[in-house]
């Protein structure tokens, strides 16, 4: 005899998890951040030094996301 009757009986498996919207956020508004305070402090510079500022405002943006979700949780919408 089978052991479940119905597929709806089956327990269902954890699928991957998302990270939570406070990490996105972080993340988004730490890189915008980062690109602009690059644009400021090395007005001179070649233009990827923007980007790479860019991409260690949105890093660390991550890093700080993770944080605030583990001290606070995630933010409701």
């Amino acid at each position: 005899m089978k052991k479940y009757a119905f597929k709806s009986e089956r327990p269902k498996k954890p699928g991957p998890k998302e990270w939570p919207v406070v990490v996105y956020l972080w993340m988004i508004g730490l890189g915008v951040a980062g690109y602009l305070m690059g644009r400021i402090a090395l007005y001179t510079a070649p233009h990827p030094y923007h980007w790479l500022s860019m991409l260690t405002g949105a890093l660390l943006g991550i890093v700080v996301g993770w944080f605030w979700y583990r001290w606070r949780g995630d933010i409701k919408i």
